[in-house]
């Protein structure tokens, strides 16, 4: 992938960058694979706001991705590498010897033509999943299991990987891309290799429309409300935030408070937690 730059035609143009999508092969999706996208903006059943600044944006079909990789020991073929509107990665059609059609994440460097596989017997090659007890040390993984037979979970977004840097029991100690150093259980299915779109980080949104189009509404610094809409709130000019901490619009401690449950069952198998 690479990143297409503009020049400043218009405002909007003179930061802007996209993608240049070299590596799409089919510009419409499988229909068997598509299905309904409803989504609630932010609100509640009873139509409150429970998340802020989230509405808008272009309609989307959500595409089924095979995040479980239960075709074992049957071979596929990809078939095209696609763009997916739900997800910064880009998703691979597989056609099955079988006859049947998946969407899976694209690994980087997977293209047409190539075969993949899954199971216990799959050879170590780019887009192939097995458990994590047969993945040798040093290998990099994405789309990993928590629990076995449950689907990926972990490691899907565009660029990340996983690295497998130990083994022992019944469990293998993976460093996700957070620097998270945690254990997992050896029969978590994963797949081998780094998503790919590895740019995607580097694009630059460039206008607030883009981020419109994205369903994502402005977000309002509390710092400039009134004292009765936030904590910030307040003051002559430009002024501080008047609080030995920063806060939520609620009163909670903001930015840098670890809001993980320290009792939380699988703190036990984390190792070394993320920066």
């Amino acid at each position: 992938m690479a990143i297409r730059l503009y020049k400043a035609y218009t405002p909007g143009t003179r930061n802007r960058t996209v993608s240049t999508f070299n590596e799409i092969t089919k510009s419409k999706p499988e229909k068997s694979l598509i299905t309904k996208n409803h989504r609630s903006k932010g609100h509640n059943n009873r139509g409150i706001i429970t998340s802020r600044h989230r509405g808008g944006g272009h309609k989307k079909r959500y595409r089924l991705i095979d995040f479980k990789r239960q075709k074992h020991q049957i071979v596929g073929k990809v078939y095209s590498i696609e763009y997916d509107p739900n997800r910064n990665a880009r998703i691979a059609l597989i056609h099955y010897i079988d006859g049947d059609k998946k969407y899976i994440l694209h690994p980087r460097s997977l293209k047409v033509g190539d075969s993949i596989s899954a199971g216990i017997n799959a050879p170590i090659e780019i887009g192939n999943a097995l458990p994590l007890s047969k993945i040798p040390l040093g290998t990099a993984v994405h789309n990993i299991e928590l629990t076995s037979g449950k689907g990926g979970q972990i490691v899907r977004s565009a660029g990340t990987y996983a690295q497998i840097v130990a083994k022992e029991g019944n469990f293998v100690t993976l460093k996700l891309p957070s620097s998270e150093v945690r254990m997992i259980h050896k029969d978590c299915y994963a797949t081998i290799g780094q998503v790919g779109n590895i740019e995607a980080s580097n694009i630059t949104i460039g206008k607030a429309g883009r981020n419109r189009w994205l369903g994502k509404k402005p977000k309002v610094r509390g710092v400039v409300m009134n004292p009765v809409d936030h904590p910030h709130g307040g003051g002559e000019g430009r002024s501080p935030i008047g609080k030995p901490q920063p806060l939520t619009p609620w009163g909670k401690p903001a930015l840098g408070i670890k809001t993980r449950n320290p009792k939380k069952y699988s703190n036990s198998y984390i190792l070394r937690h993320r920066k």
